[in-house]
């Protein structure tokens, strides 16, 4: 079997999640990080049965659960009277129902998990990509301060500012949704006397841009406090910038007495605004291939962002593990590209919309996915 040359820009979780599967696929993979090192920033994590299915797959969901909290129902609640309007369990019914539970975890605890499971000697830190040059048969890397790298194949997992997904449709910038985003984490003793502490709870607001999420990290021991609220006037998107305590309760004073009991215990915020962009008509060509937030960032309201980007790596490799010659690299990526695109962008367009599960309804058709099993040759129907 012939060893393509396969390149990864970025080792969040979509990038390593390929780097793993690539590798044990025969390939010779090679991960470039613009950060110096693999640092703790970045978000709390909701994993649905759909992602950690694909993780278990890669070999990782032992490590993964080391760290998880497995909450036990998904639960909505409206903001004004609390009623409860839906009500999953999770935890134990939907590791048989779907043959994985639920976890939630800290980003950098998911990315230790994976990072353990793929040779460090194969990423590149320091290394930011700032243009891509295809060359008969070659596709040349250029980093910032000159140096180049060379593969057969090139992966983007770059994120929304993704340089791969400027170099297949020209430059863009994202959208600004008009949306900020609010995060805490409070220990769980704080909040005991909250009902279904630890469940994955969704306060619905009085309109889509406005809601409060919970789940409980590190197998329960803290809540993560997730609230996003209409705010034109700020623009900054950053994982680690503080925000106002005073003005993330304000923003839901007229919220349930349950809800403004988490905010109460919080000590500490941050705070950012949240981007979008429009789905992607391909998300391949000339021997490269987008996945996670390169080709299809989404809001948060289906809390699928990282299991999107899972699927997509665990997919990619299957197609990518089938090829052995330059020649079989396009068909590849276009199976990958068959058997993603669609599903991939109606989550990320659901997302926008944010109605999903308000009301009940059946959560199959995502939690359900294997992407072990998806065609990666033939469009999913």
């Amino acid at each position: 079997m012939s060893t393509l040359r396969i390149g990864i820009i970025g080792a969040g979780i979509g990038g390593l999640c390929a780097a793993i599967g690539l590798l044990r696929a025969g390939h010779d993979v090679q991960v470039y990080e613009q950060a110096k090192a693999f640092m703790r920033v970045g978000a709390d994590i909701n994993l649905t049965p759909n992602a950690v299915k694909a993780l278990d797959g890669l070999g990782v969901g032992t490590a993964v659960r080391a760290f998880a909290a497995r909450p036990t129902h998904r639960i909505s609640r409206m903001w004004d009277t609390g009623e409860e309007t839906s009500r999953l369990e999770m935890s134990d019914a939907a590791e048989q129902k779907y043959g994985a539970p639920q976890l939630t975890i800290h980003r950098a605890d998911l990315l230790t998990a994976l990072a353990e499971a793929f040779p460090v000697e194969r990423v590149r830190f320091g290394k930011r990509a700032e243009q891509v040059i295809k060359r008969s048969g070659d596709l040349e890397l250029i980093f910032a301060g000159g140096e180049r790298a060379h593969c057969d194949v090139l992966i983007g997992a770059d994120g929304i500012h993704s340089v791969v997904r400027n170099t297949l449709f020209g430059k863009e910038h994202p959208r600004f949704t008009g949306v900020v985003a609010y995060r805490a984490v409070v220990p769980a003793e704080k909040v005991a006397h909250v009902p279904d502490i630890q469940a994955f709870t969704k306060w619905w607001g009085p309109n889509p841009q406005s809601q409060i999420v919970t789940f409980p990290l590190n197998r329960g021991r803290d809540i993560f406090i997730f609230a996003t609220t209409a705010q034109d006037s700020w623009h900054l998107e950053s994982w680690t910038t503080p925000g106002s305590v005073s003005e993330l309760r304000d923003n839901y004073a007229n919220f349930h007495p349950d809800a403004r009991a988490l905010l109460d215990a919080c000590d500490e915020v941050l705070k950012t605004a949240l981007y979008e962009r429009d789905p992607l008509p391909y998300w391949a060509a000339d021997g490269m291939a987008l996945l996670g937030d390169a080709c299809h960032p989404m809001m948060p309201f289906m809390a699928q962002g990282a299991g999107q980007a899972i699927e997509d790596a665990v997919v990619l490799a299957r197609a990518l593990g089938l090829a052995t010659t330059n020649e079989q690299v396009a068909p590849a990526l276009q199976g990958y590209q068959r058997a993603r695109i669609q599903r991939a962008s109606q989550i990320q367009v659901g997302s926008r919309g944010n109605q999903w599960l308000k009301a009940g309804g059946n959560a199959d058709w995502v939690y359900g996915y294997d992407a072990w099993t998806v065609s990666a040759t033939t469009e999913v129907a």
